[in-house]
């Protein structure tokens, strides 16, 4: 068993409550959990204890994500958030280098660029009108909708991602990533 993979600081732990202000009937989670139907019947707040979460408002890790870093979130509506979280996925911490590959196009086509930290604007940067398939190297990033990081975000994992319309995501562009640093502990 590797240490590292194991230790208390790559471990996160959430707390969901039905209602807001941490009230009602809770549901602690210490790693991924593709529905919590089963556990609570809603959910208006929750408290990250450690680690940094990505939080869904439908099972099965789809539909709108939102990322939770370590505090208190007394009540989601506020946030713009619904108040049917479906499914929760606990984002491993990640010492090293950060590393993607955007494509303008589906399949890896089209311009290419290489991302080694935080890009505000792939417009202004880059040049870039649209970005439609990644690869992901190292490190875990967060993309966003709109320059700036704001908007609708998605997760992304090591790993390639050949069409983001095919994976559900057909209207949205992503203009801006950031990568998930060690900083949510």
């Amino acid at each position: 068993m590797d240490p590292q993979v194991d230790s208390p600081s790559n471990m996160g732990k959430i707390i969901f409550y039905e209602d807001r202000n941490f009230q009602g009937r809770s549901y602690e989670c210490m790693n991924d959990c593709p529905d919590m139907s089963s556990y609570l019947s809603r959910c208006h707040s929750c408290r990250v204890e450690s680690g940094c979460f990505m939080v869904y408002d439908r099972p099965n890790f789809m539909g709108n994500q939102f990322y939770m870093r370590r505090g208190e979130y007394s009540d989601y509506t506020r946030m713009g958030m619904s108040d049917s979280i479906r499914s929760c996925r606990m984002i491993p911490m990640h010492r090293g280098q950060f590393r993607m590959r955007i494509y303008e196009r589906e399949n890896f086509g089209g311009q290419m660029m290489e991302l080694m930290d935080d890009c505000d604007s792939i417009m202004d940067r880059y040049r870039m009108s649209d970005c439609q398939s990644c690869n992901v190297m190292d490190g875990h990033w967060l993309m966003y909708e709109q320059p700036h990081f704001r908007g609708r975000m998605m997760y992304m994992r090591p790993g390639e991602y050949r069409s983001f319309r095919e994976m559900g995501m057909s209207n949205m562009r992503f203009m801006s990533m950031r990568r998930i640093t060690d900083m949510c502990q």
